[in-house]
Formats: C-alpha cells, sequence, structure tokens
C-alpha cells in the first residue's frame, strides 16, 4: 500500500483500490455467494397445494384454447350460429376465469426449503458423469503436460532466438483465431471423411473413429489450452542457470537424469501452474466436448450443468452441480500445490 501511495498519490491509490475492491465483489464475490445460495434451497409444495396448482394451470390452458377457438368464430362470415357460439364462448371464458380467480385466492405460495436436497439428488448416472469429467481433465492435463515440457524446453534453452521466436509465434498465432473456428476446424480434421483418415488411407491403413472414441476430444482439448500449459513451464525454465545442466552434463550424467534432478525441480511452480489452468479450462469446457462428439456421446458434467440451467429451467440443482465442480477445482489446485510442494507465492511468481 506505501508503495502504491509514493507512486500514485493517495487519491489515485484510494481511487485505484476502490475500483479493484468493486470488481472482486461484483466479479467474483457476489456471483459465487448467490450460486451458492441458491443451491441449498428448494420450493417445497404441499400436495394439495401441488394440485390446486395444477389445477390452475389446467384451467388457464382452457381459456387460451377457448380464446383461439373465439377469435376464429369471431374472423368468420357473421351469421346468427356465429353469433351464438361466440356469446357461448365468451360465457365459457367468463365462468372459466371466475373459477380460476377463486382458485387463486386460496392457493398457497410454495415454501423456501433449505437443505442438502440439490445435491442428494444427482443421483448415480450423473454421479458417474461428474467422474469421467474429472478423469477425463486429468488426462488432457497429463497429455498437455507430456507434450508441453519439451516445448517448453527447447524454446528456453536449446533453440537459437530466432527459432524461438517462430516456435513461439506457431504456438500464439493460431490463438488469433476463435476457439469453436479452431474446434471445428479439428473436427473436420478427424471426421471419418477428414484429413485425417484420408491421409491413413492412402497408405492402405482403414479409416478411424477417432470422434466416436473420444479421442477427437483430448486432441482438441490439449491443442485448445496449450498455451497454458507452455508458458508457465517455459517462464521457470528460462530461470534455470544454463551452467548447471551444462556441468551436470560435463560430469557424465544422462539426460534423463538431468531432466529428473535439475530442471523438472526448478520447473514445479511452472508445472503446477500450468497444471492447475489446464485441469481448470478443460473440467470447466463446454463446446469442446459437445462439438468434438456432435453431441452424439455421453456428455460431459459442464453439459450437465448447463442442461439444468437453460433447458430443465432448474438454477437451483444447476447451482448446485456447478458449486460441486468447482469444489472439485479448488481440491485439485492444492492437490497440485502439495504433491509439487510450492506455495500461493510459488505459483502466483
Amino acid at each position: 500500500m506505501n508503495s502504491l501511495i509514493r507512486s500514485f498519490g493517495p487519491f489515485m491509490t484510494a481511487l485505484i483500490v476502490m475500483l479493484c475492491s468493486i470488481w472482486v465483489v461484483v466479479m467474483i464475490v457476489a456471483p459465487q455467494l448467490i450460486m451458492v445460495e441458491q443451491s441449498f434451497w428448494h420450493w417445497r409444495w404441499g400436495g394439495d397445494d401441488a394440485a390446486l396448482s395444477a389445477r390452475v394451470d389446467d384451467l388457464y390452458n382452457q381459456v387460451d384454447t377457448l380464446g383461439l377457438d373465439k377469435s376464429a368464430a369471431e374472423a368468420a362470415t357473421a351469421t346468427p350460429e356465429q353469433t351464438q357460439k361466440v356469446s357461448a364462448l365468451s360465457a365459457k371464458i367468463t365462468g372459466l376465469m371466475a373459477t380460476i380467480q377463486q382458485l387463486e385466492k386460496q392457493e398457497v405460495k410454495p415454501k423456501k426449503i433449505y437443505s442438502m436436497r440439490n445435491y442428494l439428488i444427482m443421483g448415480g448416472g450423473h454421479f458417474a458423469i461428474f467422474i469421467k469429467t474429472i478423469l477425463a481433465s486429468l488426462a488432457v492435463t497429463l497429455i498437455a503436460l507430456v507434450v508441453c515440457y519439451p516445448i517448453a524446453y527447447t524454446v528456453a534453452k536449446l533453440a537459437t532466438p530466432s527459432k524461438a521466436a517462430i516456435i513461439l509465434l506457431g504456438l500464439v498465432i493460431p490463438y488469433s483465431i476463435n476457439e469453436l473456428l479452431r474446434i471445428f476446424a479439428w473436427l473436420m480434421i478427424l471426421n471419418h471423411n477428414g484429413v485425417a483418415n484420408f491421409l491413413l488411407q492412402r497408405v492402405g491403413i482403414e479409416p478411424i473413429a477417432f470422434l466416436d472414441s473420444g479421442a477427437g476430444v483430448f486432441v482438441a482439448m490439449v491443442y485448445a489450452y496449450i498455451l497454458f500449459m507452455v508458458f508457465p513451464i517455459y517462464n521457470t525454465v528460462e530461470t534455470l542457470d544454463t551452467s548447471v545442466v551444462e556441468a551436470a552434463r560435463d560430469l557424465g550424467a544422462p539426460m534423463w537424469k538431468i531432466h529428473w534432478h535439475i530442471v523438472l525441480p526448478h520447473a514445479k511452480p511452472g508445472i503446477a501452474v500450468g497444471s492447475i489452468m489446464t485441469f481448470m479450462l478443460a473440467a470447466g469446457s463446454y463446446s469442446v466436448p459437445y462439438v468434438m462428439t456432435r453431441g452424439t456421446s455421453p456428455p460431459w458434467f459442464t453439459q450437465l450443468i448447463y442442461n439444468k440451467f437453460f433447458e430443465s429451467n432448474n438454477w437451483n440443482t444447476g447451482a448446485a452441480y456447478a458449486f460441486t465442480l468447482l469444489i472439485a477445482c479448488t481440491l485439485f489446485i492444492f492437490v497440485m500445490m502439495r504433491i509439487f510442494g510450492v506455495s500461493i507465492k510459488d505459483v502466483s511468481r
């Protein structure tokens, strides 16, 4: 705080702190609190109240239907029979509205009940999808680590500045394209009649069902989130003193021992950050699994959350599902910090 005051003065410092506080409260804290609060309650209808509400809804549907019949009768040629029909329909509508008014006076509003019900109704099927999503996200994280570690080490320690710039441009430039377009590009590449299977057929190999097997999801996710793994590892490996690696090589240490005992321990904060970011993005991804499986494979947990909010219109259960996924991601952060022996300070560097 003192450094901020010295740099910007008391007025600007107060303004910066106020704007940052508003941002944290409005964009981070408040939505999470609302989601958590909504996940712990549901509406409870009594038996008679539920039947009464259903009766009122049915009467409103009858009024709508009679209203359409009345409009059609009014639009027809005016005859005594049509006039009598319109009068009869009007009388029925008036009688139904009177009944509805009486029932609405008796109708009792549902009670707002706080409980763990929204978490307990997940069921075995949805819980299995949740576990599958977590395991698949872990697999995406591991694949991304295996793919990105050699790239990060090559750019940081082996490549010349010009080659490093070319590699980084090759990684960054595709990200100027919208994520959905990159996903659809992989869909066309891995489709049954796509580029990959065309090349396989050219060498005499039968087409492979990349999308039906789920392999397309892993390929697209690793590609979509590769930067979030590469750059944290690159930033930490770049700070490693090259003379330490050269000394180990001069002493006859094989390359795998150099990486295991020197490079990897030094890169632990970067690996932890990259793993955390990749896992959270994979676990929270909706478009990648939906597009790459064309909506035909079993859904990911994020798709269940979407369906609860926007198809079932059950925001309470959707909030419970979303908070469950948030808890899993938060636990993963602490597990990764424990495994790699890093602290919040190390991760934030």
